[in-house]
């Protein structure tokens, strides 16, 4: 089948090249080059320089515009397929390919529409995510479900290494869906049960508050990191918690204090402790915890999210 495909991260990239190994793709569309690192370098999307290697044609557009909408009827594409593009698509794009649109989304839907799926389950601690395949209409994330799939994440998975299991789990997951719609066999139903929200995560959402339990701040660790990244202060300064796991059977410690161990620093929560291995203090790279530590002074007087 002849498709339009639209997408920007590294999380699209599967779908990508799963869909390029056994259909037309006639252009994909991703977001422009985008400043990245310290010296704000133009560097093409995970998506463009994909579509690049395998020499398809690319449009770059910040949004879906009339002019992009009339670039695309001019694909005579049957099918668009969207992962994680990052732009609003509207009518009369919708319906301009012949099937419309279909979108991979990193979630059970109807749980947490939106743009930050496994980043806000993670933080909810929920026990399953997974991935689901719907037709795009106006409304957010609230069109039928041609297929949807549970996945299992490795134990502890931040975001990100749990974004990369579910693009991949997702990538086969849409191109089973095109296929069946491809051969007429594609049958999709309406979501069952209430809808959550899963907003865009602002810089504020990864502080951690050490007064909640260790499982609650262990699991707004795994869904900030690696962004927008999990943080707290130590007397008003920023230092960001790059690694970390629960030190369930380490003596309790007051909320916020910090203690030396042989391979980690801990700090208190609400119930046990949460052991640190990795920290980025402001204005420095990335550093084992304990070589932080020790560069402190009086580090157990400190205490976190002071």
């Amino acid at each position: 089948m002849r498709l339009v495909f639209a997408g920007t991260p590294a999380a699209a990239v599967p779908t990508l090249r799963a869909l390029a190994a056994r259909h037309e793709i006639a252009a994909v569309i991703t977001r422009p080059d985008a400043p990245l690192g310290r010296r704000r370098v133009l560097t093409p999307s995970p998506v463009a320089e994909t579509a690049e290697q395998l020499g398809l044609p690319i449009i770059k557009a910040a949004r879906l515009d009339d002019a992009v909408t009339e670039q695309i009827a001019a694909l005579d594409a049957s099918l668009g397929v969207i992962v994680a593009y990052g732009g609003i698509v509207r009518e009369p794009l919708l319906s301009t390919p012949e099937k419309g649109w279909i979108n991979l989304h990193f979630s059970l839907l109807p749980q947490w529409r939106g743009a930050a799926p496994v980043q806000r389950a993670l933080i909810a601690g929920d026990a399953e995510l997974g991935v689901s395949v719907f037709q795009l209409v106006p409304a957010l994330d609230a069109g039928d479900v041609f297929a949807m799939r549970p996945v299992a994440l490795p134990d502890g998975a931040t975001a990100d290494v749990a974004l990369g299991v579910l693009a991949d789990d997702g990538a086969a997951l849409t191109l089973d869906v095109v296929d069946a719609i491809a051969d007429g066999t594609a049958q999709a139903r309406p979501q069952q049960g209430a809808p959550t929200l899963a907003p865009k995560l602002a810089l504020d959402d990864g502080a951690l508050d050490w007064a909640q339990p260790l499982e609650r701040v262990y699991a707004r660790y795994r869904g900030v990191t690696s962004e927008p990244g999990a943080h707290t202060t130590l007397d008003g300064v920023r230092l960001k918690i790059l690694a970390a796991t629960p030190a369930s059977s380490a003596d309790p410690l007051d909320a916020g204090r910090l203690r030396a161990a042989r391979d980690a620093v801990l700090i208190g929560t609400g119930t046990a402790p949460l052991a640190v291995t990795r920290v980025q203090p402001a204005g420095k790279g990335p550093m084992n915890a304990v070589d932080w530590w020790r560069g402190l002074r009086d580090g157990e007087s400190l205490r976190a999210g002071s």
